[in-house]
């Protein structure tokens, strides 16, 4: 009898979109393209469609860090990524587990929804500028979520606070910026920076930076180093991007499989 082999395993913790879009369902399907297998664990549950949250309640945290005990007793994890905060509660559990695990870590410190709802309270925010970022290898906040963890106007500023506080490196994503090209900007605490430009796309998306973060988890688990992991990433995003579904009647999502 043989043993069936396993892929990479990427450890999610991210909140429940039930429009599919963002979240977890987006963490398991980028994952999925990338060769690799997503193991889920849920943060928050979320009333919301393609237009915005209207709610946002976190998963009790006995159930939060029970399932998350069992996950790390029962495999072995190749790679973390941290979406959606439910409450500060969860942070020592999650800290406790990226020590375990001794993994490269992806943040994606999801602060507001495309919409403009607010999907973290300024303590959330502070825990996660304060605890997250200095456990993680790479965080990919977007330009709006980098000013509000840093409190400085430019993505250099911006960069330059949050890698002090001990994260390793930032991507810090220009999507929602009014630029003409959208400019993602990568910057290391050794003080290596570079610029990707891509194409703007004319219509709004709705977890664009769950497919990013995740897509770079996985890449990261099937062990490819970050310079190459951030390339195909980005480049895996921006197809999905071009083959974008709308399921809805506002933002489209990202169409993370071929059709």
């Amino acid at each position: 009898m043989t043993t069936a082999s396993s892929p990479p395993l990427v450890l999610c913790i991210s909140g429940h979109d039930p429009g599919g879009g963002a979240g977890l369902q987006a963490d398991i399907e980028a994952v999925g393209a990338q060769g690799a297998h997503a193991l889920g664990v849920i943060t928050a549950l979320t009333v919301q469609d393609t237009r915005n949250v209207r709610r946002v309640e976190p998963v009790a945290i006995d159930i939060f860090a029970d399932q998350l005990e069992l996950l790390l007793a029962d495999s072995r994890i190749a790679a973390i990524k941290l979406g959606l905060l439910g409450s500060t509660a969860q942070v020592p559990v999650i800290l406790d587990a990226i020590a375990r695990c001794r993994v490269p870590v992806v943040l994606d410190p999801v602060l507001r929804a495309g919409g403009g709802g607010t999907l973290a309270a300024d303590a959330t925010a502070r825990a996660i500028a304060d605890r997250l970022l200095p456990a993680a290898t790479i965080a990919t906040p977007n330009a709006d979520e980098a000013r509000r963890l840093s409190g400085e106007p430019t993505p250099a500023a911006a960069a330059a606070r949050l890698l002090a506080t001990g994260c390793e490196q930032l991507l810090i994503t220009g999507g929602d910026e009014a630029t003409t090209e959208v400019e993602n900007r990568w910057y290391h605490r050794d003080g290596r920076e570079i610029l990707f430009r891509w194409p703007r796309l004319p219509q709004g998306f709705h977890g664009a930076g769950c497919t990013l973060a995740s897509a770079l988890a996985a890449r990261l688990a099937l062990g490819e180093a970050m310079n190459v992991a951030l390339d195909r990433a980005q480049r895996y995003v921006h197809t999905c991007l071009e083959r974008a579904l709308q399921p809805g009647r506002g933002r489209a999502i990202p169409g993370r499989w071929p059709r």
